[in-house]
């Protein structure tokens, strides 16, 4: 199986991008499964239910989350009705949607996707992301041997950590949340492919997506400022893994990042 992980979209840039480049991306690499993390998809922070159906109609499978999911209330019953728009696992019980998702094509190849949400420098106050982790993969292993985790976190230790963690026992954990996309995807020693961060799917002539002014501003005068998504130089980023779909173990994992040419309109 060959699965495609977008990082963290940003707006309408980052929808745009994703809405052009990812078809033909899909192709050429023979991608079964795309998944993105659309917590800043709708202007910047949290995402819609436009963004979200944009993003799915632009070839991504499963869209994952973070901390921002909850700043647009609309989404909360849209989560309820489409288990595809995945929220972290580790919210207390009752938070809308869920944390995981079974995936299944017409091929009948299936994956389990999970979202973790960290807790180092993270705000609010989530479970414990790695044993919410151990129980997930108790009641829903079954289901497949290709198991998938977007890590979403601040701390480069915690995602670290959750890599090694998890190694062995999932196909995939991967870092989002902070869109700046490092350099260290490897396949671990029991079989996981791993990277701390993705990056991002937005513009990079940017502070992580935002207009560099205001945000050096904010830095400069320790006054709240009023972020707005910029627009020069969009990227996409993430990686290609091909996984085993038999024993759930990850054969390669490679990051991309393509350039983006088109128009916001």
């Amino acid at each position: 199986m060959r699965v495609l992980i977008l990082g963290d979209v940003v707006g309408r840039p980052g929808r745009r991008a994703i809405r052009d480049l990812v078809p033909a991306l899909v192709e050429s690499e023979g991608i079964d499964l795309v998944v993105a993390n659309a917590e800043n998809a709708a202007g910047g922070m949290g995402v819609d239910i436009k963004s979200a159906e944009e993003l799915f109609s632009g070839g991504v499978h499963v869209l994952t989350s973070g901390n921002h999911i909850w700043k647009k209330k609309e989404i909360y019953s849209y989560m309820e009705k489409n288990p595809f728009l995945v929220r972290p696992a580790n919210y207390p019980e009752g938070a809308p949607g869920q944390g995981w998702v079974e995936w299944q094509n017409d091929a009948g190849l299936r994956a389990l996707i999970v979202n973790l949400q960290g807790r180092v420098f993270m705000p609010g106050h989530v479970d414990d992301p790695f044993r919410c982790a151990d129980m997930l993969l108790r009641r829903r292993n079954s289901f497949s041997p290709v198991i998938i985790v977007d890590m979403h976190a601040e701390a480069t230790s915690e995602k670290n950590a959750m890599g090694w963690y998890l190694d062995g026992r999932v196909s995939l954990v991967y870092g989002t949340h902070t869109h700046v996309q490092t350099a260290d995807e490897r396949i671990l020693p029991g079989g996981t492919a791993y990277i701390t961060d993705l990056g991002m799917c937005g513009p990079s002539d940017s502070v992580i997506g935002m207009e560099r002014e205001t945000v050096i501003q904010g830095f400069l005068s320790q006054l709240p400022q009023r972020f707005e998504v910029a627009s020069e130089n969009v990227i996409v980023q993430g990686v290609i893994s091909e996984v085993d779909e038999a024993t759930g173990k990850a054969r390669s994992i490679r990051r991309v990042r393509l350039q983006w040419k088109g128009s916001e309109h």
